[in-house]
């Protein structure tokens, strides 16, 4: 018996390793097929015959609203050229199935019902084009972020149900974060009110963003928010990127929540290339209007970026004469890691300049060189990335970890030294420190938007006859003075 006993259990535990890809296995990180069918986006459908709302239904009764998330990086999040060309090079890269990672946070609607077949815009409904639609966020019904392989929020961990079937037919259900007031939804769907709606949670899904199969952080927005000072006092993803620049700055400085009339469909942040690409566009096809909605969001964008850090400059004394400069780099309003997103994409770098008393430059460091790369003495508070071969790597397919990782948390800061060799007599000495912020290098740019799909003409579209220069911000500038001697 004790023989057979031990027979039995050997069975099982060789069904459990050799059987379907739902009982799959790493020591590490689980990943249950079954359960995550669109696997690698953990995204999951409740699939009725209820279907996804196009935005422009949406508009005949939340007009307000449509104008506000018209133009916002969640409309344009499955059109925008620079995640097509990327998505393009991935699945040429991988495979058709890393695509679903990326659809399944930048077209919901458009990867679970199966339409989008192939990185590119042709033949797609309106829909599938809205990329992060009205009917996406207010669809969503729970999470799934404990269950993931990294048992926290990642690639979309959402659960998105759009209604139910019943006996009397399909009913549409739509989620917010406030009471339904009486006869919400004029009788074409029913209004549900949802907590989660009022949490960073929901955010979470398609904010961190993992490695495709080893599940590294590529980009850890929310986990960034979460271990630092405002999810501490309570202020969320939504009082800062659903509001006003006026709300935010005192929602940042204050800890003050919004009041609720004061919530907007902005969905603002520090992604101003998308805004200046799509203004473009906007212009490219005559409407002038759409092209002065989406200005408005990339000025405000770039006034976020301007608002976000700060700069504090101290000279360094050794034998009473000066011999280096500290730069203090200041998170002072950002409720996440300054840069975030795909930090090692992402670049916000100091060029520095300093002078003697006559105007004459003892030193400088960083800045652009003609070909848009950054040069080699520039200090660059991102990530550098690496893949598994622990060389380095900036394709999102292939970086399973960072090699060097500098960005800043939330009320913190990094201090950056630098070396200056002052002759004698040099009196006075000036510096002026620039912090400034671009999306990507140039070179990855030019990679990006040279691999567009076919179907997205540059030229036709956007109005680009060559790869612009990528936008440069100046985040912050301080001109100080200091003696040369103690």
């Amino acid at each position: 018996m004790r023989y057979a006993g031990r027979v039995f259990w050997i069975l099982i535990v060789v069904v459990l390793s050799v059987g379907g890809t739902s009982f799959a296995r790493s020591k590490v990180f689980d990943v249950n097929y079954e359960f995550y069918p669109y696997y690698p986006s953990l995204l999951k459908w409740n699939k009725s015959t209820a279907q996804f709302t196009p935005p422009e239904v949406c508009a005949g009764c939340h007009s307000k609203q449509y104008a506000e998330w018209t133009g916002s990086v969640h409309s344009l999040a499955f059109q925008d050229p620079v995640y097509q060309g990327e998505l393009n090079r991935a699945v040429k890269a991988v495979g058709k199935e890393i695509s679903r990672q990326c659809e399944g946070c930048h077209s919901a609607a458009g990867m679970v019902t199966g339409e989008i077949k192939k990185p590119g815009i042709s033949g797609l409904s309106p829909i599938a084009l809205a990329g992060v639609s009205c009917d996406v966020c207010h669809s969503v019904s729970g999470t799934t972020h404990w269950q993931t392989p990294s048992h926290e929020p990642e690639n979309g961990s959402l659960i998105l149900t759009p209604g139910v079937d019943t006996a009397r037919g399909q009913k549409l259900v739509k989620r917010g974060p406030f009471k339904p007031k009486d006869n919400c939804g004029s009788g074409f769907h029913d209004c549900v009110e949802s907590p989660l709606h009022l949490r960073a949670d929901l955010c979470a899904g398609c904010h961190q963003v993992y490695h495709y199969e080893d599940h590294f952080p590529l980009e850890a927005t929310y986990l960034e928010w979460k271990h630092g000072a405002y999810a501490q006092r309570e202020i969320l993803c939504q009082d800062c990127h659903m509001v006003d620049f006026s709300t935010f700055l005192r929602a940042a400085d204050e800890f003050r929540k919004p009041e609720g009339k004061e919530y907007r469909h902005f969905f603002n942040g520090a992604n101003y290339l998308i805004y200046f690409l799509a203004s473009g566009a906007a212009k490219k096809a005559g409407d002038d209007k759409k092209a002065g909605v989406i200005k408005e969001k990339f000025e405000m964008a770039v006034k976020r970026l301007q608002s976000a850090a700060d700069l504090e400059i101290f000279p360094v004394y050794r034998d009473s004469r000066l011999a280096e400069v500290k730069v203090r780099v200041k998170n002072i309003r950002a409720g996440h890691n300054l840069p975030t997103s795909l930090t090692n994409v992402r670049q916000m770098w100091l060029e520095i300049t300093v002078k003697d008393s006559k105007g004459n430059v003892l030193m400088t460091s960083g800045g652009v060189d003609a070909k848009g790369h950054l040069t080699e003495d520039t200090r660059n508070l991102n990530s550098e990335g690496m893949g598994k071969d622990f060389h380095f790597a900036v394709d999102p397919w292939l970086v399973t970890s960072f090699s060097r990782h500098d960005t800043i948390p939330p009320r913190g800061y990094r201090d950056v030294f630098y070396g200056v060799n002052v002759p004698q007599g040099a009196g006075k000495i000036s510096l002026e420190a620039k912090l400034r912020y671009r999306q990507a290098d140039q070179g990855v740019a030019e990679a990006v938007l040279g691999a567009v799909p076919e179907d997205i003409n540059l030229n036709e579209i956007y109005g680009l006859t060559k790869i612009p220069a990528l936008p440069v911000v100046d985040m912050v500038t301080k001109q100080v003075s200091f003696d040369s001697t103690k």
